[in-house]
């Protein structure tokens, strides 16, 4: 009888080990998928040939947070928003939609597209990502009858980059809903920095595995 009552004891302390190890396991997966990574995928074009439809994105929502002191900025492993950080964010006119951009202009900068061509703070930014359907000396994009080029994918500002906002652009210049049409993001909308691509998947014939970008497999977003 003692041993039946032993045995049904361990039966029910090996069952709520399980039960609580999948409970913290819930609450860590929970914890991590709130506050420190999210998986985002890459739905439009706007980001080519960066970053593909059909990639699949790790964020590190943590990088960003903010901190209420200088101990904590000394402490947890927080960045500024650098030029060049390619960020996941809400959409200003639908924040319940996320957008994925580069950030080219940061508070109390000048902005300025000329020819297709960023300036900032009247100097030409490098930019080595950018790609452009369009080239910027095809005259065919120009206005013929020598009137004001009013297209903002091709001459756009300037305008200044007010407080605690950025200037976000697409890297497919010519086909990037962005900053230039839905003006600045406030710092409040920005969800996180992208890091890597963990899976990519096209939209081909030939099967599922065909489809795999195999190549991208972890492939580091700069």
């Amino acid at each position: 009888m003692a041993q039946a009552k032993a045995a049904n004891t361990y039966a029910k302390s090996t069952a709520r080990e399980y039960f609580e190890s999948i409970c913290v396991a819930v609450i860590l997966a929970l914890f991590v998928r709130t506050f420190i990574v999210q998986a985002f995928k890459i739905p439009t074009g706007s980001m080519e040939n960066n970053l593909l439809i059909g990639d699949h994105l790790l964020v590190n929502k943590f990088v960003f947070a903010p901190t209420l002191n200088t101990a904590e900025r000394t402490l947890l492993p927080i960045d500024p928003i650098r030029r060049g950080d390619i960020i996941v964010f809400k959409y200003p006119e639908e924040p319940e939609r996320d957008f994925i951009k580069r950030t080219i202009g940061l508070p109390g900068e000048t902005i300025e597209l000329r020819n297709k061509k960023v300036y900032i703070n009247n100097k030409p930014l490098d930019e080595p990502y950018v790609h452009f359907l369009f080239p910027p000396d095809d005259p065919a994009q120009r206005p013929e009858d020598g009137t004001p080029d009013f297209d903002v994918r091709r001459q756009y500002g300037p305008v200044t980059v007010p407080a605690g906002q950025y200037f976000m652009m697409g890297d497919n210049r010519d086909n990037s809903q962005d900053s230039r049409y839905w003006g600045f993001l406030p710092r409040e909308y920005v969800k996180g920095k992208a890091l890597f691509v963990y899976f990519s998947f096209a939209e081909e014939p030939g099967g599922p595995l065909s489809a795999i970008r195999w190549n991208r497999l972890f492939h580091q977003i700069h």
